[in-house]
């Protein structure tokens, strides 16, 4: 399936849109997409079917252009002689039923000169004649280039005094591939063979193997020449089958010129071994970044975790004093020096990235909500893990012992009491039966003592293995910020993740558009044999 020029360039100018916005390309490359010609031929008059084909005298000035298109027409259309050099105008020479009314802005009809015609034999072609590009005029230069698209045949014009022309030689190489090329050595009644061979050798050199030139005459000299098998020529060439073998031809040209244009570009974009460098670049980078945060954090977290134990029951059992507790330590881990660090690892991180060819723009706006977030994920779970540190100090095992030590405090005076009243009933109850003496002094005080330290030793365990809070606190915030830094390196690599995803959809995208302009269109190749290869440059 063959895809139409036209269409692909607004593909490509919506893709470099798109790619702009995104960083992925910069304002100087959208430029160069959104620049690219749409013009043709074929966009030059509206027409239904078939078109006339567009033939363009050019040449430097004095070479004879206007005195050709004047032959042709049998009459003066066009300046010729003295004043051409100072001329602004482009002579259109047409079939009165070609219709011109919808002639592009760049192309206005206040600047061109318009000759109509009956003949039916010239019906299917229009002639041009455009001013010198070599004039003192500079809008002569830019009505030749705006024109030049626009034409399928350039009838390259010179003299034997001319036909080195710097000027013009330098358009017919830029040009010499999008058009098909005649060439006319004028004023031949002037010119020698041995200029006609050196023409046919610069042409030889401009890659044109065997071209097609003409040479005409067209003072008052009664000389032969041959200006009818110039006619005859474009006469031959004015086919539908030969226009749109031109149209094919210009197509994938532009085509080839635009798939250089998007393969340069994807360059720039970077490629996918590229991408995947970076999560190891960031870990290697945020591993230095995290020895330098722990060891800045270490102050900080003993005075936050001290303001945290003296102000644990507020922040544990009054929620409205939490905020206060929170927000009033004078002791902020992410501080000035915090975020100054981080913000070095992640511009060391994006420069090691552009080292690598990594398009760099999208990268910081991928990273730009990490910096914001930093800050409050180190906040957020410093403070989170310091509750849960203070709600439960200690480690399982001494929570753990603790817990049985509250139960041995309870239990164990408790049993000591019961033992206590079970001897004081069986001994009052034993000396009412026999003669035993009933319980003593020294009962009284071992049994008090007994209760005594069943229940103060767990008291007094308890007391010496509380845990302290400011250890618990300092384990806490140690704790929360190591989860902070790992959330920290999980945002970058996701934010990292979602650069290669995009830079993989972008790289689809443009080499979907690449191979669309591979694709080769329907309309069968010219023939190397056919004369119209002879005008061309391949």
């Amino acid at each position: 399936m063959a895809y139409d020029y036209s269409s692909l360039v607004q593909t490509t100018k919506c893709w470099a849109e798109q790619a702009l916005a995104a960083g992925w390309i910069d304002a100087d490359a959208a430029q160069q997409l959104s620049d690219i010609d749409t013009r043709t031929p074929d966009t030059l008059f509206n027409h239904n079917g078939s078109r006339p084909l567009i033939v363009a005298f050019m040449g430097g000035t004095g070479v004879g252009k206007s005195s050709l298109l004047n032959r042709l027409a049998g009459k003066a259309i066009a300046r010729a002689g003295v004043e051409r050099p100072t001329s602004r105008e482009v002579t259109l020479y047409h079939h009165h039923s070609v219709s011109i009314k919808h002639l592009p802005e760049q192309l206005p009809l206040a600047q061109i000169k318009i000759a109509e015609h009956d003949n039916e034999s010239r019906k299917s072609v229009i002639w041009i004649d455009m001013p010198d590009f070599d004039s003192t005029e500079q809008s002569n230069k830019h009505q030749v280039l705006e024109w030049l698209p626009h034409i399928d045949v350039l009838i390259y014009v010179v003299s034997p005094e001319r036909y080195r022309d710097e000027k013009a030689w330098r358009l017919l190489l830029s040009e010499g591939g999008r058009h098909a090329w005649l060439f006319v050595l004028n004023q031949w009644d002037r010119g020698q063979t041995e200029q006609y061979e050196d023409f046919k050798r610069q042409l030889h050199k401009a890659a044109f193997t065997d071209p097609v030139i003409f040479k005409t005459v067209c003072g008052e000299s009664l000389q032969a020449d041959e200006f009818a098998a110039l006619e005859s020529t474009i006469s031959s060439l004015a086919t539908g089958h030969i226009v749109a073998q031109l149209e094919q031809r210009s197509s994938r040209i532009k085509k080839d010129e635009l798939k250089q244009n998007l393969q340069h570009i994807s360059r720039l974009l970077g490629s996918r071994s590229a991408l995947q460098q970076l999560p190891a670049l960031w870990q290697d980078q945020w591993q230095r970044t995290t020895q330098m945060l722990q060891q800045g954090f270490a102050w900080p977290i003993q005075q936050l975790a001290r303001h945290y134990a003296d102000h644990a029951a507020d922040l544990l059992s009054n929620p409205a004093a939490s905020r206060y507790v929170t927000t009033g330590a004078k002791f902020n881990l992410w501080d000035d020096w915090a975020a100054a660090r981080f913000d070095d690892a992640l511009d060391e991180f994006v420069s090691n990235a552009d080292q690598h060819s990594v398009p760099v723009s999208p990268l910081k706006k991928q990273l730009s909500p990490v910096r914001e977030k930093a800050p409050k994920i180190i906040q957020a779970q410093s403070e989170l893990a310091a509750r849960h540190a203070l709600a439960n100090p200690g480690n399982a095992l001494h929570r753990g012992f603790l817990k049985f030590m509250r139960l041995c405090e309870i239990i164990l005076p408790l049993a000591a009491i019961c033992w206590v009243g079970y001897q004081v009933f069986i001994g009052y109850y034993t000396s009412n039966m026999t003669d035993v003496d009933y319980l003593g002094v020294d009962f009284a005080i071992h049994s008090s003592l007994l209760i005594a330290i069943t229940w103060l030793t767990p008291f007094f365990i308890l007391k010496k293995l509380k845990p302290s809070l400011e250890k618990s606190a300092l384990g806490g915030l140690n704790k929360g910020v190591n989860n902070a830094i790992n959330m920290i390196d999980g945002e970058v690599l996701l934010a990292i993740e979602n650069i290669g995803n995009q830079h993989a959809e972008q790289i689809n995208q443009l080499d979907r558009i690449i191979e669309f302009c591979s694709v080769a269109d329907r309309q069968p190749a010219i023939d190397s044999n056919s004369p119209l290869a002879r005008m061309l440059i391949e």
